[in-house]
């Protein structure tokens, strides 16, 4: 949410202006946009960003939540034909109403991260790249790899390429956030990485997160309602220890594990 001035920021909505004209460009250009691209931007506040991705020729589609914001930032880009502003919530929007292959482009808060993640994994027309500035923390859980995983790195990754971008500074921000932030670059994966039934598949991996201090055995047991044994037989055919965790499987192990399950 880039934009305004440090006394209109709202805490309850997290926002912390980036004014850094080479971060705002690093992150333009992270998402390699070009003239005519089609762009979902989320949370403009008064509009840094949307200002470099007009210059770059975009589309552009700046949404907002915040009511206040709209007076100024649809003032400022009155006579930019290729950006219009709208006042809207991501956790309601509906992606279908973007063109196929949009990018969205977004500095948001920390309680959306998760959930945008999750829209637009399960969504009908995701984008097909979405750059991100979050939390560096949240960055580095959502391109995690097998011992740190969580259920948003196998949710991000099973639907996404993920890497990391630039990391950027909390000073960088008015007000500065208690933490730094980085960006990811998430990208659509042209075919499923599996064939599967997805909810099926990811009501087991669910299962295996549902407690995380407990092994798979005890984890898939409870949230599979399934016998220890019946769970301790599934493991060994997909060659998982059960004494392992869920953090530490790969998603090709999970898949084996899915193989197995589905025969159930």
């Amino acid at each position: 949410m880039p934009g305004a001035q440090a006394n209109n920021t709202k805490k309850e909505l997290g926002q912390h202006w980036l004014h850094d004209s080479k971060t705002l460009n690093a992150i333009v250009d992270a998402a390699s946009i070009s003239e005519g691209d089609e762009v979902l931007e989320i949370g403009p506040g008064l509009g840094t960003l949307t200002e470099v991705l007009a210059r770059k020729g975009a589309n552009v589609i700046a949404l907002e939540f915040d009511s206040d914001l709209l007076p100024k930032l649809q003032k400022k880009f009155e006579n930019t034909e290729h950006v219009k502003i709208v006042n809207g919530d991501v956790r309601t929007f509906d992606f279908r109403t973007m063109p196929k292959g949009y990018i969205i482009v977004a500095n948001i808060p920390y309680y959306l991260t998760s959930h945008l993640i999750r829209s637009i994994s399960e969504s009908a027309n995701p984008p097909s790249v979405a750059v991100l500035l979050v939390q560096k923390e949240v960055a580095e859980r959502i391109c995690a790899s097998p011992g740190q995983m969580g259920i948003l790195s196998v949710t991000a990754q099973f639907y996404f390429e993920c890497d990391l971008g630039i990391e950027v500074p909390a000073e960088l921000f008015t007000p500065p956030p208690k933490v730094d932030s980085q960006v990811i670059i998430l990208t659509r994966r042209p075919k499923k990485m599996f064939d599967v039934d997805e909810k099926r598949f990811f009501r087991l991996v669910k299962a295996g997160f549902s407690e995380k201090r407990k092994t798979l055995r005890n984890a898939l047991s409870g949230g599979l309602a399934l016998d220890k044994p019946q769970v301790e037989d599934l493991l060994s055919r997909a060659k998982i220890l059960s004494t392992a965790r869920a953090q530490e499987l790969s998603l090709e192990q999970w898949h084996k594990l899915y193989l197995e399950y589905a025969e159930q």
